[in-house]
C-alpha cells in the first residue's frame, strides 16, 4: 500500500508491503528497507534495518504528532486511497484556476469536454480510472476550455495536468 507521508512541506511517498510471515517490505525513495514492529505499551518499537526506534504516535489520521528517538514533531500520513477519496470530494483540483490537475496517479477513460467548450461550475469534465474505481472530475468554477492535455487510455501521475482553461 502507498502512504504519503509529509513532515512540514516535504512530502515523502512510502510504499508497504506487509509478509505473510510478518515483517514488512517498505520502499522509500527505491531503497528497499526491512521493517518490522511491535506493540509496546503505548509506543510501537519499529527495527529498521536493525535499528529499533520506539515510536509514540498521538491523534488521529491523517495529522498525528510523534516523539521517535526523542524528536517530537508533526506529521501529515494519508494512504492513497485516502487522499483519493478526498480529492474526488473536493472535485476537479486546481493550479491557480488554470488547470485540472488529476487528483491521483491512473488512466484516462473519458474526456467530457473539447477545446473552446464553456463549462458551469459541477459540470462533468473528465473521467480518471484509479484503483480499480472510475473516478468522475467535475468543473470547479465556470470556464472556457483552452486544451485538453490528455486522451483516454493514458496514463497519468498525480498532479498531472490534463485540461488548461483559458
Amino acid at each position: 500500500m502507498r502512504y504519503f507521508v509529509a513532515l512540514g512541506e516535504h512530502e515523502i511517498p512510502v510504499d508497504v508491503t506487509q509478509h505473510p510471515a510478518g515483517g514488512y517490505s517498505v520502499r522509500i525513495d527505491g531503497k528497499e528497507i526491512a521493517v518490522d514492529s511491535v506493540a509496546a505499551g503505548d509506543c510501537i518499537s519499529v527495527r529498521v534495518d536493525g535499528r529499533v526506534i520506539d515510536l509514540l504516535l498521538d491523534g488521529p489520521l491523517p495529522d498525528v504528532r510523534f516523539v521517535a528517538s526523542g524528536v517530537r514533531g508533526e506529521a501529515t500520513i494519508e494512504t492513497e486511497r485516502a487522499r483519493a477519496s478526498r480529492s474526488l470530494s473536493r472535485g476537479a483540483t486546481a493550479e491557480g484556476a488554470g488547470f485540472v490537475m488529476a487528483p491521483m496517479p491512473g488512466r484516462i477513460v473519458r474526456v467530457m469536454v473539447a477545446p473552446g467548450d464553456s463549462v458551469e461550475i459541477g459540470a462533468p469534465l473528465i473521467v480518471i480510472e484509479a484503483m480499480k474505481m472510475e473516478n468522475e472530475l467535475h468543473a470547479l468554477h465556470a470556464a472556457r476550455v483552452g486544451a485538453v492535455l490528455v486522451k483516454p487510455g493514458d496514463t497519468v501521475e498525480g498532479g498531472a495536468k490534463l485540461i488548461s482553461f483559458e
